[in-house]
């Protein structure tokens, strides 16, 4: 039986504090703490657009700790898309993310028409161990694409994620950002029978 359709399944890897829950935080609930509390693995939802219909995006918060390898394994076979975060104040990070990387190439075979984001976070900090020319060229290696993000600012939170939905070549979507669908879409919705949270 094909899996269902209409769900969309990003995962999100990097090194612990480097600010993966504070990226989908920000971006699910529009809010941001300063405290870290890492996390084992965190699953949050939103509705988006897709092939113009509606479907659910489905975001994979990973432990920052290598303690639960058939977890991350698990992540990768079942991901749509990834979303690789490293600190820009650390460059261990991004080295973090090498293996990361690899062993989303062995489960997957290749990154070809598979959406992956490099993304280095706190680019609010004056501390910078990474240079953005440094995660350029990292990405251009790893064949994806490349934003330098801040969770605590709001900078480019959305960006990535609509960015890494443009990245997909399989089906068109978006993110409904401004929450409005047009009454038609409100009709479809209805004589569809389906519930969506908005």
């Amino acid at each position: 039986m094909p899996e269902q359709s209409n769900d969309y399944r990003v995962v999100v890897f990097g090194a612990g504090g480097v600010g993966k829950s504070s990226l989908v935080l920000r971006f699910v609930k529009g809010t941001f703490r300063d405290t870290y509390i890492p996390t084992v693995e965190d699953t949050y939802r939103q509705v988006i657009s897709c092939d113009k219909s509606v479907c659910t995006l489905q975001i994979t918060d990973t432990t920052g700790s290598h303690q639960f390898p058939a977890m991350q394994r698990l992540s990768i076979s079942k991901g749509h898309a990834f979303i690789l975060v490293y600190s820009i104040t650390s460059r261990q990070s991004l080295e973090e993310l090498k293996p990361i990387y690899q062993q989303v190439l062995a489960i997957k075979g290749s990154v070809e028409g598979i959406p992956v984001m490099l993304v280095g976070n706190k680019s609010d900090e004056t501390q910078r161990e990474v240079q953005m020319e440094d995660g350029e060229a990292q990405a251009q290696a790893w064949k994806c694409a490349f934003m330098e993000t801040s969770a605590k600012t709001n900078h480019n939170v959305t960006e990535l994620f609509q960015e890494l939905l443009n990245l997909e070549k399989k089906r068109s979507m978006s993110l409904n950002i401004d929450g409005k669908r047009s009454n038609k879409q409100k009709r479809t919705d209805k004589l569809k029978g389906k519930c969506s949270v908005m």
